[in-house]
């Protein structure tokens, strides 16, 4: 029997409320922009900007490292997914990430929010039940293994089913998992023989808070700006429409116009009495400054609503700011990226955790998978700027030698012991 949709496929229902899902459906669509909808010209494509920004703000000075050899190559795979799985948290609100064992180590896959069903959930919002969905082709089929996990008391279950269509999209009827080389090592179902705890994803969620149902599940980054962004391209469509109303035209009489003579979309025939009609000019006045004063206004809105420096978008020009707005934008723009920042640690940590958990279970040897993570000075402040700042109250008597050495070289200058040591060290 041929199965049409997911929920079907998998035989229960996602908690997911209907806002909940309809949203996540809309953020994918104002990303990806596969159908243009009637009045509306999406070609700033400012989903895809803001989560492209975003992701190369977040990994601009970004270093990770661990001692171990077995957390050594958990982080290079990780580094592997690393832009693609925080992008599809951004457009999404979440993104759960698949370790796969690879019989020595693991491997991991990111999974986007429009390919996760999520059947239960426990009292802290996490998952206990979820349906996860993975499209391939091979032989000019199509493939889709629905890949189920549930937790019974701690104990997690794994199920998967294959089905095969020759068309994109579509479930089909169901095969056995060795119809496609890529499953043939699949089990129909197997469960953990030792308590796991989790349903053995990681889960990657957008800290802002949900502003569509207000439950616990994750919201995209540009979530409280889609309304503003249909403006953009709504504007856009009429502006689109006013260059093209705005070509002059001459009308003039059916007899003064020959097929191989004048081009139709400069002349326009009339059928009205050549002696009162003859050449009559049209060109009407562009509104421009106009519609791109309106574009400016909504980019600008759409800096205020995700938490952007001012311009970054809209290119406004500082000077026309004074600097408390550019310092105040200029911050909360850093906070806003080191949000995202923090998210991605704390998947990298599950990630780790949950791999030395599975691998143990898999027989490998336990680890330490301790991380230190860098992300560099450039985001939040300049190091280097505040060092020149620190010398500058030392020279005028403002602040104590010791305090700013013990700053700079990141040592305590509380007491007259740590001074005297700072003393001793660094100054002559």
């Amino acid at each position: 029997m041929e199965i049409l949709n997911y929920e079907s496929a998998f035989g229960s229902e996602d908690v997911s409320s209907e806002k909940m899902q309809a949203a996540v459906e809309k953020w994918f669509r104002l990303y990806y922009r596969d159908k243009v909808e009637e009045g509306l010209d999406p070609c700033q494509r400012i989903a895809y900007t803001v989560v492209s920004k975003l992701v190369r703000w977040v990994f601009a000075e970004y270093k990770a490292s661990a001692g171990e050899d077995f957390a050594k190559a958990l982080l290079q795979q990780l580094d592997e997914c690393r832009v693609a799985a925080v992008q599809m948290a951004l457009i999404g609100g979440e993104c759960y990430i698949k370790p796969v064992f690879t019989g020595k180590g693991f491997s991991f896959r990111p999974v986007p929010r429009n390919r996760i069903l999520v059947f239960g959930r426990d009292a802290q919002g996490e998952p206990t039940d979820v349906g996860t969905v993975e499209q391939s082709s091979f032989g000019g089929w199509y493939y889709t293994l629905l890949e189920r996990r549930y937790l019974t008391e701690g104990y997690l279950t794994v199920e998967n089913r294959l089905f095969r269509s020759r068309y994109a999209g579509v479930l089909g009827f169901e095969v056995a998992l060795d119809s496609h080389p890529a499953y043939r090592e699949f089990l129909p179902s197997y469960t953990f023989r030792e308590r796991l705890g989790s349903v053995g994803l990681v889960r990657m969620k957008t800290p802002q808070l949900n502003c569509v149902d207000g439950s616990c599940e994750g919201v995209s980054v540009y979530a409280p700006a889609a309304g503003l962004i249909d403006a953009i391209d709504r504007n856009e469509y009429l502006l689109g429409g006013e260059f093209e109303r705005g070509q002059s035209r001459v009308f003039a009489s059916r007899d003064l116009l020959r097929e191989d003579g004048l081009q139709d979309n400069l002349f326009v025939g009339l059928d009205e009495d050549p002696e009162l009609v003859g050449l009559t000019v049209f060109a009407p006045e562009l509104r421009h400054q106009a519609f791109l004063e309106r574009k400016r206004e909504y980019l600008r809105n759409v800096e205020a609503v995700i938490g952007l420096q001012r311009g970054v978008l809209s290119d406004v020009s500082n000077m026309q700011r004074t600097a408390t707005e550019i310092s105040a934008t200029a911050a909360e723009h850093c906070l806003t990226v080191m949000d995202f920042q923090r998210m991605w640690e704390e998947a990298v940590q599950q990630a780790l955790s949950l791999c030395a958990a599975l691998g143990q279970l898999y027989g490998l040897p336990e680890s330490d998978v301790t991380v230190a993570f860098d992300w560099g000075n450039g985001v939040l402040y300049d190091e280097e700027k505040l060092w020149q700042e620190y010398k500058d109250m030392v020279d005028r008597g403002l602040l104590a030698p010791e305090v700013a050495l013990g700053w700079r070289f990141n040592l305590p200058s509380d007491t007259q012991e740590q001074r005297e040591y700072i003393r001793k060290k660094y100054m002559r």
